[in-house]
């Protein structure tokens, strides 16, 4: 249908031939569905919109399930495999008569198979495919919600010791593992957390209770409570399926599980940690699927992307990205070495961990126990005929000088640092024992990096604000006229939080002449600053502004940017 689709819109003036191109092509590299990719690159406000325009083409109705209340009842006509399978659910019964939202309604053998499970006639509306997988997400009593999980778990009444002062033994653990409603609970709260496009889930024990949590665009959200016998079984059984040793309680593990979601695969990260009530355990979700590594796709305005691609497209030199853990400085080097990444150029990565695998790319883990450092590996790639190399992190002196040799003997190097904006990283360098002049003539650009939610297009709306709030934020007077302050007033579509998905705000700063002097000569970080404003910077808090005007985020996401700083 995407092909189809997208000449539909040309040819009605929705999109630009140039937009469907540009979509068509990501679609190939796999990044997802073409209605999607359109939202994600700006030619469409929304997949609503879309859909209503082709159920117009195809004289059948639009739905926007978000407004309506399902009948349960007519939901479960359709069993839940299928639903899945085919990313349908049943919306209303007239008579012999079924309606149903589907996403492609040009999929007759979709319509077919549930006309013959159902035994009745189907009637299609159109609807975007997220909006129906939330949907049964919500309607269908499955492992989404574990209220069914945990009250199969209560039913078989699992023999764990709960005794406070004994500690299970591993025979113990390893039957209750054994139990299939304890392993439904565990794979569901997995599969559960995947679906809702989470990074990280969270098992945590305290006195009386056990909770799980998920990190969503980068906020922890609590879910259903678990029941707090089954904490020890709960833990053993993510050991098992990370291989890890279920009888050692008093030491830090780490592991790998690996899951198959549908068609795709998913790594999960398992880190156990013990706690004076028991163990916590974090997963991290490397969801292939969830990796957008396209440039233009990260949040870059126009003339700081221009900036970007032509500093990591020079021969030689080195290209810092600095922030916070998790502001999206890995997907940003990731999106930056798939650019370049063609047959003709050799890159090496030293990554801690090797967080997603890229073909052409020759990607080390680094191992300090062993003795393979950052610096260790970097000496090795330099042995390797390499053109381009990433390092993970610059941690110390050695490391940096490594970089900064590398970046002037015809090397183009990649690396992060841990600083609070692009100009202080200069001295940062400085501190670790680089001399001025080094710095100065290998650094091609340094780029700070925030990630800020985005308001739910869903349920977006304009909000009041005062003007002496707007001004206080950094705001000038004549910027203030037409302007719209824009919140997510919270919906079944982004979980009533508000926002769906992140975005980034940058601060790119190539090195001009005239910061080249000013490194020279031992400049502050505010001399640094001022002087890469005046060369047409934007600073973290200008590009956060500039997000804020034009309705994609909210002023508490500018104001969390600042407590970053």
């Amino acid at each position: 249908m995407s092909v189809e689709l997208g000449e539909m819109l040309v040819s009605a003036g929705k999109i630009t031939r140039e937009q469907l191109d540009k979509a068509l092509a990501l679609q190939k590299d796999g990044s997802g569905k073409l209605v999607q990719l359109l939202v994600k690159i700006g030619a469409i406000e929304d997949e609503d919109s879309v859909f209503e325009f082709i159920g117009k083409q195809l004289n059948i109705g639009a739905l926007r399930l978000s407004d309506i209340e399902l009948n349960p009842d007519v939901v479960k006509l359709i069993p839940l495999d299928i639903a899945r399978k085919f990313n349908v659910i049943a919306v209303s019964k007239l008579g012999k008569t079924l309606i149903v939202a589907i996403s492609d309604p040009n999929n007759i053998y979709v319509l077919d198979a549930v006309k013959f499970i159902t035994g009745c006639n189907i009637q299609p509306v159109i609807s975007p495919e997220k909006a129906i997988q939330k949907s049964i997400d919500g309607y269908y009593q499955d492992v989404s919600g574990l209220d069914e999980v945990i009250k199969g778990l209560k039913d078989e009444e699992l023999e764990v010791i709960e005794q406070e002062d004994e500690v299970p033994s591993e025979s113990d653990l390893r039957s209750a593992v054994q139990d299939k409603p304890l392993v439904k609970l565990v794979d569901g709260i997995i599969a559960d957390a995947i679906r809702r496009g989470s990074s990280d889930i969270h098992f945590e024990t305290y006195e009386k209770r056990i909770r799980v949590r998920y990190r969503i665009d980068g906020n922890l959200q609590e879910k259903a409570p678990l029941p707090f016998k089954y904490r020890a079984a709960i833990v053993s059984r993510v050991k098992i399926m990370a291989d890890l040793d279920i009888s050692e309680r008093r030491l830090p593990q780490d592991g790998r599980i690996k899951v198959k979601i549908g068609e795709r695969a998913v790594d999960l990260r398992v880190s156990v940690l013990p706690t004076i009530y028991g163990e916590k355990v974090v997963m991290r979700i490397l969801d292939p699927k969830s990796l957008m590594v396209d440039l233009t796709m990260l949040g870059f305005p126009e003339h700081a992307l221009g900036g970007f691609k032509k500093a990591i497209n020079q021969p030689y030199g080195m290209i810092l990205v600095t922030g916070p853990t998790g502001s999206g400085k890995t997907t940003t080097l990731y999106s930056a070495l798939k650019e370049i990444n063609t047959e003709d150029i050799n890159i090496m990565t030293a990554e801690d961990p090797v967080e997603f695998n890229f073909d052409g790319i020759n990607q080390v883990q680094v191992k300090s126990e062993i003795g393979l450092t950052f610096a260790a590996a970097l000496r090795s790639f330099l042995r390797q005929d390499p053109d381009v190399v990433m390092v993970g992190e610059i941690r110390d002196g050695e490391t940096a000088e490594i970089a900064i040799r590398a970046a002037l003997t015809g090397h183009l190097v990649f690396s992060t640092l841990h600083t609070n904006d692009a100009p202080s990283t200069i001295n940062r360098l400085v501190d670790m024992g680089v001399p001025n002049y080094l710095v100065a003539s290998s650094t091609r650009l340094i780029m700070a990096q925030r990630m800020v939610r985005r308001i739910c297009i869903s349920c977006k709306q304009e909000t009041q604000v005062p003007k002496e709030t707007l001004l206080s934020l950094g705001f000038q007077e004549q910027d203030l006229h037409g302007i719209k302050i824009m919140e997510g007033k919270g919906c079944s579509e982004c979980n009533n939080t508000g926002y769906s998905g992140r975005t980034g705000i940058f601060e790119v700063m190539n090195i001009t002449p005239a910061l080249e002097k000013l490194i020279l000569s031992g400049a502050s970080n505010q001399e640094l600053k001022d002087q890469a404003v005046k060369d047409g910077m934007w600073s973290l808090r200008m590009a956060a502004l500039d997000k804020l005007k034009r309705g994609l985020t909210t002023i508490e996401e500018v104001l969390a940017e600042s407590s970053h700083r």
